[in-house]
């Protein structure tokens, strides 16, 4: 083997690692940051019924927040006194709705959002009534349920 050829047997050697290497360090650094901005799937069971509350908890003309799985609810008991439970996500950009008393129906702060209580919507940007829930009373228990 003459001396150019092995010049160059090595000059490719030092590519070939040169190469692998530099491969191997963009993989550590991008493989963490694409993990992180794609998450695994949730395989978290969504419930299909939760307790939201007690009987005494709520008065007429009032409303309450609490978690569905993994997503806000409101439970709300209206001035005749009649429960009722939708999601509290407003359907117009996600942002959680809250009862307003002083209006009798539920509203979402983020752009003047206002759903009736049967959750269509009324007034402002939403597109579409919140979905609704189904509400029985247990003994002092109010369990919500998605409906069948």
């Amino acid at each position: 083997m003459s001396k150019s050829e092995k010049i160059k047997s090595r000059r490719s050697f030092l590519n070939i690692i040169l190469g692998t290497s530099i491969g191997a360090f963009f993989a550590s650094v991008f493989y963490p940051v694409f993990r992180y901005l794609i998450p695994p799937e949730n395989t978290e069971p969504v419930p299909t019924s939760v307790v939201a509350g007690t009987v005494n908890e709520l008065k007429p003309n009032s409303g309450k927040i609490f978690r569905f799985g993994r997503k806000p609810a409101i439970l709300i008991k209206t001035p005749q006194g009649e429960l009722r439970s939708f999601t509290a996500i407003c359907t117009h950009l996600a942002c959680t709705v809250q009862y307003r008393d002083d209006l009798e129906h539920i509203w979402c702060a983020c752009h003047n959002g206002h759903y009736d209580l049967h959750g269509k919507n009324i007034k402002g940007p939403p597109p579409r009534p919140l979905t609704q829930y189904v509400v029985n009373v247990q003994g002092d228990k109010i369990l919500v349920s998605k409906e069948a």
